[in-house]
């Protein structure tokens, strides 16, 4: 039975945004509604169709009066971030994942009109090391790879969304581990970082990519909002890209440096404001990180429609990503810069 009336949550976001206009514009929903504490982008309010915007903050009880005032009996939560793509306060995030998702269930817990529960999770729960398995499925272990990242914060969300299935056992709930998202239009960690004209990378490591199209993320998340999906999914494309690979293809300088130094490095690189580096994103560019999707096209019954290899090229095309000219012979001064940048110390050419 198709749901009536939605709550999604993260609007503000890129994902969430787009996923509000989609549902908006779906006449299977009687009425959709987006919240957040700041209003979607002016592409999405263009064109959400019978959408509307609540600005509210899931970490208030409040969202509970919401709920319930509105009758809603879906709700999508998909304001969960798992690396924010630039500079970002991380007290307030991790407030977000992890108190606003409590607050949400409980309030979810509360109405007996909900009865279906969708949330956006991350595959870096599996963590990314020297001793990960090369493909993870939805029974591995969740291991993240810092005891106060971006991807912790995820675990203790998964772990209120079990508590509340095994206090609500009658909702329907989807949980969906998200491979690293990639499209023209979205601003990711990775979108970042591989439009750098010289990227970063460390010496003696080629790390398995596995990218997913914002496209099939997007037609999950309504999926999964239209029909009965309950479990754990892994979401993920076929096929994977080392990453020098993906370097080479979207015409960047490799900048190969000592494991020691790329912490420093990202800090500078997040204090210019550019991108974000956790220690979860760096772990991820050493180690890799691949999914196993059979659950996803044989339970869920849905194949994505764009390879990681196709996810990426269309990144590059939609960017408008040129290849870097003289790239070989600024390399090393570029390298010498940021690695000095790091140290504190002066480059010297």
């Amino acid at each position: 039975m198709p749901s009536n009336i939605v709550l999604v949550t993260g609007v503000g976001g890129d994902l969430g945004g787009k996923l509000l206009a989609r549902l908006g514009n779906n006449p299977e929903f009687e009425r959709v509604i987006g919240v957040d504490t700041t209003p979607p982008r002016k592409s999405v309010l263009q064109r959400m169709g019978h959408a509307e915007y609540v600005r509210a903050d899931i970490r208030n009880p409040l969202i509970a009066k919401v709920i319930s005032t509105a009758k809603v009996d879906t709700v999508v939560h998909a304001s969960c971030t798992a690396h924010p793509a630039g500079p970002a306060r991380r007290t307030a995030i991790k407030e977000v994942n992890v108190i606003g998702t409590m607050r949400l269930l409980a309030a979810c817990q509360r109405s007996p009109l909900v009865r279906k529960l969708v949330v956006k999770s991350t595959a870096a729960v599996y963590g990314a090391g020297a001793r990960s398995q090369a493909v993870f499925t939805e029974d591995s272990e969740l291991i993240p790879t810092s005891t106060s990242g971006y991807a912790k914060d995820a675990v203790e969300m998964e772990g209120y969304v079990r508590g509340l299935l095994r206090r609500r056992p009658d909702i329907t709930t989807t949980l969906l581990r998200f491979a690293n998202i990639i499209s023209p239009e979205i601003d990711t960690v990775l979108s970042r970082y591989f439009a750098l004209p010289f990227v970063p990378t460390v010496f003696g490591y080629d790390a398995r990519l596995q990218l997913l199209h914002a496209s099939d993320a997007l037609s999950v998340f309504e999926q999964a909002t239209l029909n009965d999906k309950p479990g754990v999914f892994n979401v993920g494309s076929d096929g994977v890209l080392t990453l020098s690979q993906a370097i080479r293809r979207a015409g960047r300088v490799e900048l190969p440096m000592p494991s020691g130094v790329v912490p420093s490095v990202g800090k500078v690189l997040r204090g210019a404001r550019v991108v974000d580096f956790s220690a979860d994103q760096v772990r991820l560019l050493n180690f890799g990180r691949v999914v196993d999707n059979t659950k996803l096209k044989k339970d869920f019954g849905y194949t994505p429609r764009w390879t990681t290899r196709e996810a990426f090229d269309d990144y590059i095309s939609g960017r408008g990503l040129r290849p870097v000219v003289d790239g070989g012979k600024l390399a090393g001064f570029a390298s010498k810069v940021l690695v000095a940048a790091a140290t504190g110390q002066a480059a010297h050419r």
